[in-house]
């Protein structure tokens, strides 16, 4: 993997060290970071991903070192040093060097990393219903991106990959459904889009609005509701959004296979259009 990394104020190639054992975000779970991508010369709402880093700092107490904007310049510069058109992820990130549980805010650190990631190939998920849930803002900081999220995704695709599926579909605390263990999802059924509304159980993925804005302009009708597993269950498509693979279809959902459909075709087309400026 080619990879760079601006921090302390100069980009270092590889991966550099960074924190050590006493560092409190390996330690406590402080660090908070963003993913944008970079693509075939474009990097869709790379402004909305820094801003949301911004965001998700100051939820955890963190020091805000840069702006959204000076941190979309440094991530440009981390793109141009890579052959114009290489798929990229960008990661900015923000943490604490100490404190005791609690950040200390002034020792926050700053970085952000770009590095070489392909799209996969929108080819289809088999998804199945995780016996684990999502929590609520009471359980866990949702309000902000944070690594300390990720074991609960983490163990939900262990567990559905023990099954024989890609991915996991997690319930909020009352039953209902949220999102992948990695990605926002929808369904389409008889020519309408239906996607669960934000409830501050999981992330309010940009690519996620940017999808639905563009349906919507579309004259596409699109439902941001209370969702239910059985509606998934009976629809005539369904797909995710999510910064690491834009949109994929969900081609297999518990033991009933699906086709990728026109609704999802056309979520796509549309982004790929938005992406390069044609919308």
């Amino acid at each position: 993997m080619t990879n760079w990394t601006f921090f302390n104020g100069a980009w270092h190639d590889g991966n550099p060290m960074i924190m050590g054992p006493m560092t409190h975000a390996p330690w406590l779970g402080s660090c908070v970071f963003d993913g944008a991508r970079a693509f075939e010369g474009v990097a869709p709402d790379l402004d909305l991903h820094c801003r949301r880093l911004v965001n998700s700092a100051r939820a955890f107490g963190l020091n805000v070192l840069y702006s959204a904007g000076e941190i979309e310049e440094m991530a440009r510069q981390g793109i141009a040093k890579f052959p114009s058109g290489t798929s990229l992820y960008v990661k900015p990130m923000y943490w604490a060097e100490d404190g005791w549980v609690d950040v200390d805010p002034d020792t926050t650190q700053f970085s952000v990393t770009v590095f070489e990631s392909p799209l996969p190939e929108p080819s289809g998920l088999s998804v199945t219903c995780s016996p684990f849930r999502r929590p609520s803002y009471e359980y866990a900081p949702t309000d902000a991106k944070a690594a300390c999220h990720y074991p609960n995704s983490a163990r939900a695709l262990r567990e559905a990959r023990a099954r024989g599926f890609e991915n996991a579909v997690l319930l909020d605390p009352l039953g209902n459904v949220a999102e992948l263990a990695t990605a926002n999802i929808f369904y389409a059924r008889g020519g309408e889009v239906h996607t669960p509304v934000p409830n501050g159980t999981f992330l309010d993925g940009i690519t996620r609005q940017r999808v639905i804005a563009l349906l919507r302009r579309t004259g596409v009708p699109v439902h941001e509701r209370t969702l239910s597993w059985r509606e998934f269950l009976d629809a005539d498509e369904v797909f995710s959004t999510g910064n690491f693979a834009k949109l994929m279809p969900i081609t297999r959902i518990e033991t009933r296979d699906l086709q990728p459909g026109p609704l999802y075709a056309q979520a796509r087309k549309l982004y790929w259009a938005y992406a390069h400026g044609e919308v």
